[in-house]
């Protein structure tokens, strides 16, 4: 059976897997309601994911499931069939992680495609297909990446998480703003359940309320996930330890716990590897190298009180972004040269963007100027070859032209930026693809308003992206279409 057909025509019920995995007539209640999920592909392995929760809804976060830790079974196999499976296990869902389930699979062979579905309380999950990483060191096949942020529900519809899905991609990146954490608001296409989430119980419905979507779950299934969280997936705007707005009121201590909280549930909600850190970096044989950074945890406050500023603030050199331990970090990785190309997964807009007054993101790396100039001169003093930072946070689309100075238009291209717009933040959008405040920031190449994501089909020679765009989420079921592809050359920084 043709590998999509058998992924996505699963997912239109629950089980994926015909009649002997559907949901019975009696006993336990289905509990594979928020879908499988994969990611963190290496060589050998790969982590599996899933949640019981046959009521992911409920008010106390634990999905309807009792106090009892249950014993999942999983397989991996490299046909749908599950005929003979190459890896099995079993895991415990426990009932203080929520009854998730992260299950790193091993003993798998390199840059191969497989098939995965899990069993628990007589019941099968949907199947999910997933793939591990080349070996280091060798060549491997042209690799399709598809890079999301920003899916606010109440904003719109998930299509485009399903046409993803229909990509049949190597490789998804999310960066970011996966849930977004604000109270319900009627008015709005779809409605949050509950208050603003300040609690653990409430970040686990939340997440339940989003894996509820078929579209998501589709998008899981279909392909291997890389994800790192960005501010609402926690509170909007926050910076390390400190919180822009102060509503609703929380005392530091309060803060604290909201915030761990919320990092709590992501790590149980996404496809991580146990322990982990979020930032990571993950090697695709002599291809890529994927620096995955974490742009919230260990930031300085924004300058002059966040917000779009003329800021001398900005250019203070002891402010980062990332932090001084993770500048040193992703340095250190851009240095050993392990593959064709070094793409970097962060969360805000890392080009210089400002008017002819010098207002500027303080949110975005323009709020952080010292930090961003480190990084970028690092690279250029260690001669990385094709540096391309793939971009979330802003709900729009851009290509930009990374420069050595800004303040010259002439000045070298030193790498590369590709901004995916949102899922659904900002609603349908529009049709303007005027670059804003392009006539003083030349480096920006392409903008656009609309809603949908990235596809970048990785070769040794190139890199080709293509910005795909859903024309409405306010109504489900839009088609996708291409607006603009550029590519990027091999030792040519920049995109043509």
């Amino acid at each position: 059976m043709h590998r999509r057909i058998f992924v996505l025509g699963g997912l239109g019920g629950l089980s994926g897997l015909g009649a002997a995995a559907g949901p019975r007539s009696s006993g336990p209640a289905y509990p594979f309601s928020m879908g499988v999920a994969s990611g963190e592909p290496a060589p050998d392995s790969v982590v599996l994911w899933t949640r019981l929760a046959p009521f992911p809804l409920a008010e106390d976060g634990h999905g309807g499931m009792s106090s009892a830790d249950i014993t999942v079974e999983w397989q991996v196999s490299a046909t749908p069939s599950f005929a003979r499976p190459v890896a099995r296990g079993t895991s415990t869902a426990r009932f203080a992680d929520a009854h998730t389930v992260h299950a790193v699979a091993g003993g798998l062979a390199p840059d191969a495609e497989y098939y995965y579905r899990f069993r628990a309380q007589g019941h099968h999950s949907p199947t999910g297909s997933t793939r591990t990483a080349p070996a280091p060191g060798a060549s491997a096949r042209d690799l399709v990446v598809l890079a999301a942020s920003c899916a606010n529900l109440e904003a719109g519809h998930f299509t485009a998480y399903r046409r993803m899905a229909e990509e049949r991609p190597g490789l998804i990146l999310h960066l970011g703003d996966y849930i977004y954490e604000g109270a319900g608001k009627p008015g709005h296409v779809r409605e949050h359940l509950g208050p603003e989430i300040v609690t653990l119980a409430g970040y686990r419905r939340r997440y339940g309320q989003y894996k509820s979507d078929p579209d998501l779950r589709a998008a899981h299934a279909c392909a291997p996930w890389l994800a790192v969280p960005d501010d609402h997936d926690v509170e909007d705007d926050f910076a390390g330890t400190h919180r822009l707005d102060d509503r609703p009121p929380l005392t530091p201590a309060q803060w604290r716990i909201r915030r761990d909280a919320a990092y709590r549930a992501y790590r149980e909600h996404l496809p991580l590897r146990p322990g982990s850190r979020l930032h990571r970096r993950v090697g695709w044989g002599r291809l890529a190298t994927f620096h995955m950074l974490d742009t919230r945890q260990f930031r300085d406050p924004q300058a002059c009180g966040g917000g779009y500023r003329a800021c001398p603030g900005a250019d203070r050199p002891a402010r980062s972004l990332p932090g001084r331990a993770q500048e040193a970090w992703l340095l250190d990785g851009l240095a050993q040269h392990r593959a064709t190309w070094d793409l970097i997964g962060q969360q805000v807009f890392f080009a210089e963007q400002v008017n002819a007054a010098g207002v500027a993101n303080m949110d975005a790396w323009d709020g952080y100027r010292a930090s961003r100039d480190r990084l970028q001169r690092g690279w250029v003093e260690r001669r990385v070859r094709n540096p391309v930072v793939l971009t979330g946070d802003v709900h729009t689309a851009w290509a930009n032209d990374l420069k050595a100075d800004y303040a010259d238009p002439a000045s070298r291209t030193i790498g590369t930026e590709l901004v995916c717009t949102s899922i659904t933040s900002r609603g349908d959008g529009s049709r303007v693809t005027r670059i804003p405040t392009g006539a003083v920031n030349p480096h920006l190449r392409f903008y656009s308003d609309r809603r949908g994501y990235l596809r970048s089909t990785l070769t040794p020679a190139e890199i080709t992206a293509d910005f795909r765009a859903i024309d409405a989420v306010s109504t489900p079921g839009a088609p996708v279409r291409t607006l603009r592809s550029f590519k990027i050359q091999n030792g040519r920084p920049g995109i043509i």
